[in-house]
């Protein structure tokens, strides 16, 4: 008589394969074609796991940020049941990394489409079912649903075990990661078959039908807010803060999404504690009536600042250069001007301030860039020690419609990275020489004076 499975890490493939055979755990096989109907969530689940199966590099990326074992082999599983531990658990997904015969990983996986939500019911019957089998380390949820980084996930498990991690991807980052290695780079895909199933895979995937979509919504809380600050009312109700700032954290992932896929590098946002970062946000909402933002594009001049103001309805975006300090101030502000009139879209530059930071005063001098020339006109110019510019974009957003400031935020971060920040260079101090050495002469003696 089989016994009943207690583990899965440390269990031999072989026995793993009996308990399939005897019916103690169900499982069905992936198919990157299933016959399913299109929209179906174990459709997109099928097509999901298959996909990362044959295409090499998209295993790879899809491990990397799970932390799982890239040795041995890797197999895939649709729809498990584990039936003589938790026979109401079927889970979507499986993976095990099977290594000289051993499971030495293992990952539970399950996926949400269209509005579906992952429920903290149901991750927790996954949770325990992990428990159970002697702490299989890793949950992955998959859903529509957007969180700062892939090691965070919607739902909150009390107590959890640090031998137990959860990870959560949204569709869109899943289709982030997959559209870069369709770039021409150093991650792109090898074998020209397996690019054209990541292609297909694609095409599936940003038809709408598949149920995958993007983030298009800032919610009712952050219309509330929105509200509430324009009639001057206190922002007191930490839950809808709570519940609109998650909103922007939401569009924040979105925003480094959508500019990946654009440029063909990943772009990735600040990297804080999320409690801490939760709570200093909820302090400056009430305080500031403002939220923001940094975005990391790797080779940019500087992070992207996103800041939006409640009270003045505006979004601001900010990068900083640094001028070449090796010259005086009038030098370094025609540096600075030269870049400028470069960049050719002057309904989008009407919105552009330059910023110049003054070397020990936190007084800086702020100018629009059609009164650019004033900078050289300022009261005792040449003796301010201009040591960077900022170069800030501002304009005014309609941040009670909800879809429509989306639409607004994102139209702007592209047209301020194209014309304002793609080009733009900044100054780097060269790198130290060294001294030339003085050369030692070797006064040889004459032969004579050797020989006594």
């Amino acid at each position: 008589m089989i016994k009943k499975i207690n583990k899965l890490v440390g269990l031999k493939k072989t026995d793993f394969d009996e308990y399939v055979n005897n019916g103690k755990i169900t499982l069905s096989e992936p198919r990157l074609i299933p016959l399913l109907k299109t929209g179906d969530e174990m459709a997109l689940t099928s097509i999901l796991m298959s996909s990362i199966r044959l295409v090499k590099e998209f295993r790879y990326q899809i491990f990397k940020e799970l932390k799982l074992k890239r040795s041995g082999k890797a197999y895939f599983y649709t729809e498990v049941c584990f039936k003589d531990v938790g026979e109401d658990s079927r889970l979507d997904g499986l993976i095990l990394i099977v290594v000289s015969g051993v499971i030495q990983d293992a990952v539970f996986i399950e996926v949400k489409n269209k509005n579906g939500v992952i429920e903290n019911e149901q991750i927790t019957k996954y949770y325990k079912l992990a428990q159970a089998l002697n702490n299989v380390p890793k949950i992955l949820t998959i859903s529509n649903q957007f969180v700062s980084d892939s090691s965070q996930s919607p739902i909150i498990i009390k107590n959890q075990s640090k031998k137990i991690s959860l990870h959560h991807f949204s569709w869109t980052y899943i289709k982030t990661i997959a559209q870069l290695l369709l770039f021409d780079n150093d991650d792109n895909i090898d074998d020209e078959d397996q690019v054209e199933i990541m292609k297909e895979v694609m095409s599936y995937l940003d038809d709408e039908r598949s149920g995958v979509s993007g983030f298009h919504r800032m919610s009712k809380e952050w219309k509330e807010v929105a509200e509430n600050v324009k009639v001057n009312e206190s922002l007191s109700d930490d839950k809808v803060l709570v519940n609109a700032i998650t909103s922007w954290y939401q569009e924040e992932t979105d925003m480094t999404l959508m500019l990946s896929r654009e440029l063909g590098v990943l772009v990735k946002s600040d990297v804080e504690n999320p409690k801490t970062k939760l709570v200093k946000d909820i302090k400056r909402l009430k305080k500031e009536h403002s939220l923001a933002t940094k975005l990391r594009v790797r080779g940019a001049v500087s992070d992207i600042k996103v800041t939006v103001d409640f009270e003045r309805r505006t979004i601001a975006m900010s990068v900083s250069v640094t001028p070449p300090l090796n010259v005086g101030v009038i030098s370094r502000i025609t540096w600075i001007k030269k870049q400028l009139s470069k960049m050719i879209n002057q309904t989008f530059l009407e919105h552009l301030y330059i910023d110049a930071d003054i070397k020990y005063t936190s007084n800086s001098i702020k100018y629009k860039y059609s009164d650019f020339d004033k900078f050289y006109e300022h009261d005792d110019i040449k003796n301010k020690d201009i040591i960077g510019f900022s170069l800030d974009v501002i304009k005014s957003a309609k941040f009670t419609q909800v879809e429509k400031f989306v639409k607004e935020i994102e139209a702007m971060l592209l047209d301020y990275y194209q014309i304002i920040v793609q080009d733009l260079k900044t100054w780097e101090k060269s790198a130290p020489k060294l001294y030339p050495t003085k050369e030692v002469k070797v006064i040889e003696k004459p032969k004579e004076e050797l020989k006594q």
